[in-house]
């Protein structure tokens, strides 16, 4: 297994230490993308570890899968939150050495414990201090513990995702968690550049809620501008025709003919090159209005034969198109293998996916696995 914490100097956030009290998702995801970029994540949990390490089966190396995927490069130091003097000896640490505090502890305990944004941030003025909130830092709400399904819920991306006449459903992935992640990594970047021209630190805020709200932008102004309540769509879009997933004969085939010269183009490639010039066909907003019967028509069609079959007829046309693949055709795939982005652990049988970029061709390695539980108290006076 691979277990060394050395952080390429070449890394862009080489030499910056964040001290993160993450649990779950949303606060680990944050820390790993700065981890990634090669600051020293140093990973306070509780003594009984994060929950995250027991949210399986499936587990590897003894801790849950979901751990590794947003724990790997990052150090972990186990403190006794309840003992007044290792939280003493934490706090001082941290003004020491941090350069950026993370935390999504539960609403108020970061200023039980002493370590609220305010007062760290006025001992050490150089300070970032991040919160992640579960509803936002102000409102009704703010004292509400978030998580990604609640969210997903109160947001409204539940109302939108799923099939219409069936139930709302949870997206596939945690997109509130991970989405989150990434503001909070943004407004840490911005703030550190601001802090490198300024020499001032300060306080960032994100919340799951407002990661909801910002990612329903499109379907609030729409409601807004027309006054229908969004429907679910499946694999489809609205106010684009046909853009969605059909049956074949072997399974789903995302086709996205987003514009009149695609749609065309897809036309002729399936033998009906009439298609465009009936008025019902004419323009995008003349198929979303009869995107029933379009839909009847390439279902027709395309349930006759396999997926592959298509897509050499629609690669051949110019016709935008992907198969919905599962996660074994994903990890085999060339193209994920051409990306690097499955990197080795030491285990044969386990890769972990890493940071979705590159710096000057390089995608940042993979320095060591997620730590075991207090791995580095022992270098605690480092």
């Amino acid at each position: 297994m691979l277990d060394c914490c050395s952080v390429p100097k070449e890394l862009p956030l080489s030499g910056v230490r964040v001290f993160e009290f993450g649990s779950n998702v949303a606060g680990p995801y944050a820390g790993w993308i700065l981890a990634e970029m090669g600051a020293d994540v140093v990973k306070i949990e509780r003594l009984e570890g994060d929950d995250a390490r027991s949210w399986g089966p499936p587990f590897w190396n003894g801790s849950a899968t979901l751990f590794h995927t947003v724990n790997r490069n990052k150090k972990s130091c186990s403190v006794d939150l309840k003992d007044s003097e290792a939280v003493e000896r934490l706090r001082g640490r941290i003004l020491r050495e941090a350069d950026v505090v993370l935390q999504n502890l539960r609403p108020g305990v970061a200023a039980e414990l002493g370590f609220s944004a305010e007062s760290l941030t006025a001992e050490n003025p150089r300070l970032i201090y991040c919160n992640l909130h579960g509803y936002g830092a102000r409102g009704p709400l703010k004292d509400r513990p978030g998580y990604d399904a609640l969210v997903q819920a109160f947001g409204g991306i539940m109302s939108v995702t799923g099939e219409e006449g069936h139930p709302p459903v949870r997206a596939g992935i945690s997109v509130i968690d991970a989405g989150t992640g990434m503001w909070c990594a943004i407004g840490i970047l911005g703030a550190l550049y601001r802090r490198a021209l300024t020499g001032k630190g300060g306080i960032v805020d994100a919340s799951l809620f407002e990661t909801a709200l910002g990612w329903m932008a499109f379907h609030a102004s729409a409601f807004q501008a027309s006054g229908d309540t969004p429907m679910r769509l499946g694999t489809a879009t609205r106010g684009i025709a046909p853009y969605q997933g059909y049956a074949c004969s072997d399974g789903v085939l995302m086709i996205a003919a987003s514009n009149d010269r695609l749609f065309a183009k897809l036309a002729r490639a399936l033998d009906h090159p009439e298609w465009p010039e009936q008025d019902r066909f004419r323009t995008n907003p003349s198929r979303v209005a009869n995107q029933g019967a379009l839909n009847q028509l390439l279902d027709e069609i395309l349930i006759t034969a396999p997926r592959e079959h298509w897509q050499r007829i629609l690669d051949a046309a110019g016709v935008p198109n992907s198969p919905v693949q599962t996660v074994e055709e994903l990890l085999a795939h060339p193209q994920t293998a051409a990306l690097a982005m499955a990197q080795d652990t030491g285990d044969p049988g386990m890769k972990l996916f890493g940071l979705p970029l590159s710096f000057e061709g390089t995608r940042p390695p993979l320095r060591n696995i997620a730590p075991a539980l207090g791995a580095g108290n022992q270098n605690q006076e480092e």
